[in-house]
C-alpha cells in the first residue's frame, strides 16, 4: 500500500471576488509541478460562488466532468438545448468529447453555492457530448457508501467514459469501514469532505485528501460524528 497525502493546506488558493477556489491539482493560474494529476483524476476544484457569480457560456472537449454541489444551487446550461439546477443530494456528469460550451452559474441572488468539480480523463476520446443529472437520496449514504458515478450506471449511478466509482459515505458515529477497489489496479483518491478520519495510521481532517495504490481493499477509522466522504476509484493510467 503507497499513499500519497494532500492537506487542506497545501491546495491552491484562488479569490476573485465571486469566486473563492481551492485547487489540489494545477489548474488555471495555480502550478505545481507535482500536483498536475493522479491517475486519470486531472482536477478537483473546491469551489464557492458568490451569489449571482458563475461562468458564462465556455467550451471543453474530451473530458469527463463531474459536479457534485454541498450547499445552494447551481444553474447549468448548454449548446445541446440542456438546463437544470442542481443542489445537495444532486450529481451532474458531463461527457465533453468532441466539444461542448456550457455554463453554471449561481442560482441565488442571495445565497453562495459551494461545489466540487472533478475532471477525469477519458478512456474514449471525441465521443459525443452527453450531459445527465440526478438526485440521489442522502438517507442512503448513512453509514455506509453510496454509489454516484460508474462505467456502467450499477446501482442507479450516473455512468461516465471511464472506469471509475464515485462514493460518498455519511458516518454519524466512531466506526471502521472497509473499501475494497472496484477493479484490478485502479486507485482511489479519498476526500474528507467533513469530519476526521484515520487511514493507514494518517490522521486527517475536514477537506484533507489521500490518494492510495498498490491495494486490494483498506480501512477506514472513523473518529468523528458527522464525518463526510468522498471516494473516487479511477485508473491510475493515463
Amino acid at each position: 500500500m503507497k499513499t500519497i497525502l494532500h492537506t487542506s493546506e497545501s491546495r491552491g488558493i484562488v479569490n476573485q471576488g465571486w469566486l473563492q477556489a481551492r485547487h489540489s491539482f494545477s489548474f488555471a493560474n495555480y502550478y505545481n509541478q507535482e500536483r498536475i494529476h493522479f491517475g486519470v483524476l486531472r482536477v478537483l476544484n473546491d469551489d464557492i460562488f458568490g451569489a449571482g457569480g458563475g461562468f458564462g457560456m465556455h467550451p471543453h472537449d474530451n473530458m469527463e466532468i463531474i459536479t457534485i454541489p454541498f450547499e445552494g444551487a447551481l444553474r447549468h446550461g448548454d449548446n445541446m438545448g440542456n438546463g437544470g439546477v442542481i443542489q445537495r443530494g444532486d450529481v451532474q456528469v458531463m461527457s465533453a468529447g468532441t466539444g461542448i460550451v456550457h455554463s453554471e452559474i449561481n442560482d441565488s441572488k442571495e445565497e453562495a453555492v459551494k461545489l466540487f468539480q472533478i475532471w477525469l480523463f477519458p478512456n474514449k476520446r471525441d465521443v459525443t457530448p452527453r450531459y445527465d443529472q440526478k438526485s440521489f437520496d442522502v438517507k442512503e449514504r448513512q453509514n455506509k457508501f453510496q454509489l454516484l458515478v460508474s462505467p456502467d450506471a450499477a446501482q442507479g449511478s450516473l455512468w461516465i467514459h471511464q472506469d471509475a466509482w464515485f462514493w460518498m459515505g455519511s458516518f454519524d458515529s466512531v466506526q471502521k469501514v472497509n473499501y475494497s477497489l472496484q477493479k484490478k489496479n485502479n486507485g482511489v483518491y479519498l476526500v474528507l469532505v467533513e469530519g476526521e478520519i484515520m487511514v493507514n495510521g494518517v490522521q486527517m481532517r475536514r477537506r484533507d485528501a489521500i490518494g492510495i495504490t498498490e491495494i486490494e481493499s483498506f480501512d477506514i477509522e472513523i473518529l468523528q460524528e458527522g464525518t463526510e466522504i468522498l471516494i473516487m476509484d479511477i485508473p491510475m493510467q493515463v
